[in-house]
């Protein structure tokens, strides 16, 4: 076979994408550090959110719509998993090192964990944005690479 024929899958397997119906790549880990920023992950100039964690429904510099994203809970599981491990951490040395009071350990530790908690959650929502952007996930499918 020349290879010119159609790229029927098998019976009973799942057909995937054909090379040429595919859209063009996006540079993920740009698209990724402006979602942390916070901005649009096309541009790099229009704000991502309108308020703390509201995504405005499209980029006021490059119109790109933005309403797509399906970030659901991943970055609250994200920031759960790494808030968990630094705030661990910090717990074991602190305990090791300093020995405070208990009390004071306690509400130390529960202020920092909220602390970070509430600093890291709108980045690492920004991150999975931009991620979906850069992959052509969800509401940011192939039908928009003509417009990148």
């Amino acid at each position: 076979m020349d290879g010119a024929g159609p790229l029927d899958p098998l019976p009973g397997t799942i057909a995937l994408a054909r090379p040429e119906a595919t859209a063009p790549d996006r540079d993920a880990w740009a698209a990724v550090r402006r979602g942390v920023l916070g901005l649009c992950p096309r541009c790099g100039e229009g704000r991502l959110f309108g308020r703390y964690l509201k995504v405005v429904p499209a980029c006021p510099r490059c119109g790109q719509d933005l309403s797509g994203h399906r970030a659901d809970d991943g970055p609250a599981y994200l920031t759960i998993l790494l808030v968990g491990h630094l705030v661990g951490f910090a717990m074991h040395f602190t305990w090791t090192a300093f020995r405070p009071e208990p009390l004071v350990f306690a509400l130390g530790t529960s202020a920092g964990a909220v602390a970070l908690s509430l600093w890291l959650l709108p980045r690492v929502k920004g991150a999975i944005i931009g991620f979906q952007w850069a992959r052509h996930m969800h509401g940011f499918g192939a039908g928009e690479a003509a417009t990148d």
